[in-house]
């Protein structure tokens, strides 16, 4: 028997089976679909022997606002970001910062937030001192990882250590400090009580002393958010690390190397290549997962153990 003709009676027998699993399962019980109106369902159901009819039901939660913002510099369009509204300025002064448009608050001359029919749309303006400084970045329109189309990540790492000073080995946490921190990140996140949706980031200082808190429904909209509302108040000098309830990629350690924060925790595990520029940077990344130990990746000296 020609070997094409075997193998599509053993895909035939094979189909078989999959169709006899199919048919011998048992339904798991009722079915119920949430819609946000409470409306009849949608979905027909097999109303036989032995199935339930799919019921609806309204759901508590609230669904999260999401807008977009359009940031200028100096007048001109430089960024359309996604977020959630609120803390405009200091969204804006966040995202400046860890876009290489400014180093200090002194950079800014002034933030202007318009409330009537742009009511989605921040303008930042630059000291003179600094227009000059960061006058060809604003013709790029972006930094490093947002311009360096298809380069690898060992050289996206190379760039941004030029670009990114190492910070400084000189603030250390206690590991008590950080996890009680994590744990409690909840207590500072009404949005996504009502929402289940969205996204933290809260700084605090060496102690355990909060000083900023955002959501959003972007993780990285929210650490722009913490850490303009910690700049624009005076206190970025005094953070030591920020608690993140998502994942940490890459671009949230620029974000925080940019800020000077040497050490970042999350609830959940960092991207390999986020790892990598921590190192490179000389900070702490360390993750708690819920009901487990610290899992320390990187920066193992920040974090004291007694």
């Amino acid at each position: 028997m020609p070997a094409h003709k075997a193998d599509r009676r053993s895909c035939d027998r094979g189909m078989d089976h999959r169709h006899m699993d199919i048919r011998e399962q048992k339904p798991s019980g009722r079915q119920r679909l949430f819609t946000r109106n409470g409306g009849e369902s949608p979905v027909r159901g097999d109303s036989g022997p032995g199935r339930s009819k799919p019921q609806t039901e309204t759901p508590a939660e609230k669904l999260v606002e999401e807008e977009p913002l359009s940031i200028r510099i100096q007048g001109n369009p430089y960024s359309v970001v996604m977020r959630t509204p609120g803390d405009e300025s200091a969204h804006a002064a966040g995202f400046c910062l860890g876009e290489g448009i400014i180093d200090s608050a002194e950079d800014i001359a002034q933030i202007a937030f318009c409330d009537g029919s742009d009511a989605n749309v921040v303008t930042v303006t630059l000291s003179p001192a600094r227009r000059r400084q960061v006058e060809a970045l604003l013709q790029r329109r972006g930094f490093i990882s947002q311009t360096s189309c298809g380069i690898c990540g060992k050289e996206l790492i190379k760039d941004l250590k030029q670009a990114i000073r190492p910070l400084k080995d000189d603030i250390r946490i206690g590991i008590e400090t950080a996890q009680s921190c994590v744990q409690h990140l909840s207590r500072h996140q009404p949005l996504r009580r009502q929402t289940r949706a969205s996204h933290a980031a809260a700084i605090f200082d060496a102690q355990g002393r909060l000083l900023s808190v955002a959501e959003d429904v972007g993780r990285h909209n929210a650490l722009d958010k913490a850490i303009g509302k910690v700049l624009l108040d005076g206190g970025i000098q005094q953070a030591a690390f920020v608690v993140l309830s998502s994942r940490v990629s890459y671009e949230l350690v620029q974000k925080a190397a940019r800020a000077r924060i040497p050490v970042i925790l999350a609830v959940s595990r960092p991207t390999a290549l986020a790892v990598d520029l921590a190192s490179q940077l000389n900070m702490a990344i360390a993750s708690f997962p819920r009901g487990s130990d610290a899992h320390v990746y990187c920066g193992e000296s920040r974090i004291r153990i007694s």
